[in-house]
């Protein structure tokens, strides 16, 4: 297999994530979406939508991150990140759809960049533009883990799920925008038990080979 993608993307993030958390091994290729890469005539013939990631599977091509975590579920069961039951299941992807939905795509580097450059919004105005996201996302999401009396140390239960593959990039872009995560100690303590995962560390963004050395 072949993940397109950024260091930096949360989707290519929450990728990697679930491959690691899989045991698959696969080659990288970097999508620069900085220098908009992503929007070349290369690329798009691979993705017409111009977005990371992608994974290639002999000649099938996956794109979407949340469809390509569902097709890692069914091809490769084993180390699963589904519960095995209905509600559990439903529960996972409310989670996941909360911050894949709800929170990420309001602050992606698209909606970003429209900001700045069509209409002119100052970072400081951005910067406020994210914390409102971030923080109501999170608000709401603090108080759904908290009502889980029986959840481990992650989202859900006692083992990683896609929830908690969605979380641990959105918490990482919170800190870049400056969110203030002591008002959300669930989340806080289920990120900082999954750093200390191997899947979740060599995912981390600055380790990737695109990263800036800096």
């Amino acid at each position: 297999m072949t993940l397109y993608g950024y260091f930096r993307s949360s989707t290519s993030y929450r990728t990697r994530i679930a491959m690691n958390l899989k045991g698959l091994d696969y080659d990288y290729i970097a999508v620069n979406l900085a220098q908009d890469e992503q929007l070349e005539s290369v690329f798009k013939a691979i993705n017409p939508q111009g977005l990371v990631p992608v994974v290639k599977a002999d000649d099938l091509l996956l794109y979407q991150s949340a469809a390509i975590l569902e097709w890692l579920e069914e091809v490769y069961p084993e180390h699963a990140l589904l519960p095995k039951d209905a509600a559990g299941r439903m529960q996972v992807r409310a989670i996941s759809a909360m911050i894949g939905c709800d929170i990420h795509p309001i602050n992606n580097r698209r909606i970003l960049q429209y900001l700045r450059n069509e209409l002119a919004v100052d970072e400081t105005e951005v910067m406020a533009w994210c914390n409102r996201w971030m923080s109501e996302g999170f608000a709401a999401l603090e108080k759904r883990l908290a009502q889980d009396k029986n959840r481990g140390k992650f989202c859900y239960g006692d083992s990683p799920t896609f929830a908690d593959c969605y979380l641990i990039p959105q918490v990482s872009s919170a800190r870049r925008f400056k969110v203030d995560l002591s008002l959300y100690p669930n989340i806080v303590e289920i990120d900082t038990h999954c750093r200390t995962l191997k899947a979740f560390a060599d995912a981390d963004p600055m380790l990737q080979p695109d990263a800036p050395s800096f």
